[in-house]
């Protein structure tokens, strides 16, 4: 079974889903053995990796660190065309479906095909929604883009929907790394009722609690990055049982 399959019938067992975010920048190399036994101790069950930059190329050489670490299936997140490498299991082909950048919209996109068309990566077309975190996040000064308010529940249904009728598989609520606040519950349940397709949440979720709220309010998978990079301590809060 393939990863989007995994993530699907995941969905549909109602069983969570949850996902470490490792920006390649943040990520020393000498540290992915001892971070990785943190991982393998939580609930986590994917690695995303990515960010909204990489100026030093860094991304290949910490998803091949990552592999001989773990079995847990590793996605790339990319923040652009250079942030690809085959090294990983799949990649988010994400499109910024809530900005109106033609670059992060399609040209990225179309500037991926010819590496992707011969390497072996899982795609998965995913609908990325910006919504305000109470603070600037490096997507929005990246992509040029601003986020939608998360008073504003019906444009935010509404660009999820035009995702997934558009054929995406996968829709990314996100609220930026290192937001000040997490996708509100209203969101997420009015996103779950209206969607048939697996909806991921990030941004901003920084406690046990935060998570809980996520899940509850029903995201399909969740993704926590800056909360262990400030602190690996957090693992200690999600333990398998």
């Amino acid at each position: 079974m393939n990863i989007y399959q995994n993530i699907l019938s995941a969905k549909q067992q109602n069983k969570k889903l949850l996902a470490v975010l490792i920006d390649p920048e943040k990520m020393d190399i000498q540290n992915i053995p001892s971070f990785f036994k943190k991982v393998h101790q939580s609930i986590a069950t994917h690695i995303f990796v990515g960010g909204s930059t990489d100026q030093n190329n860094r991304t290949e050489p910490v998803v091949i660190a990552i592999k001989k670490n773990t079995n847990l299936p590793v996605i790339l997140f990319p923040g652009d065309v250079d942030q690809i490498t085959d090294k990983a299991d799949g990649i988010l082909f994400l499109s910024l479906i809530s900005g109106r950048n033609a670059a992060y919209l399609i040209e990225q996109q179309i500037k991926a095909v010819p590496f992707l068309k011969n390497a072996n990566l899982e795609i998965i077309p995913t609908g990325y929604v910006l919504i305000d975190g109470k603070k600037e996040t490096a997507v929005q000064r990246v992509s040029n883009t601003k986020p939608i308010l998360q008073t504003a529940i019906q444009t935010i249904v509404h660009t999820a929907l035009a995702g997934e009728y558009s054929g995406k598989q996968l829709i990314y609520l996100e609220a930026g790394s290192g937001a000040a606040v997490p996708a509100d519950a209203i969101i997420i349940k009015t996103l779950k009722t209206n969607l048939t397709i697996p909806l991921i949440v990030g941004g901003g979720i920084k406690t046990k609690q935060q998570l809980t709220t996520a899940f509850q309010s029903g995201a399909d998978l969740v993704v926590i990055g800056t909360a262990f990079e400030n602190d690996e301590r957090f693992f200690e809060d999600l333990k398998k049982l």
